[in-house]
């Protein structure tokens, strides 16, 4: 499950937007915050959003309750 809270602070700690991700991503910003919501992204997305938010530990925001049950 990602971590939403701590996407959305990477996101505004960038000086970015959601619909600014959502345009990187090739996603309307519905479609972002559905998938935001849901906790859904496949690879591609989630590469997409570690270069652009410079996420040096991705396992904490996309994957961390996976690993800790």
């Amino acid at each position: 499950m990602i971590q939403i809270q701590k996407l959305k602070g990477l996101i505004v700690g960038n000086g970015l937007l959601q619909k600014d991700v959502a345009k990187h991503l090739g996603m309307s910003e519905r479609t972002f915050y559905n998938r935001l919501k849901k906790g859904i992204f496949n690879n591609l997305e989630i590469s997409t959003m570690v270069v652009l938010l410079k996420i040096k530990d991705p396992m904490e925001i996309f994957f961390e309750n996976e690993f800790t049950q």
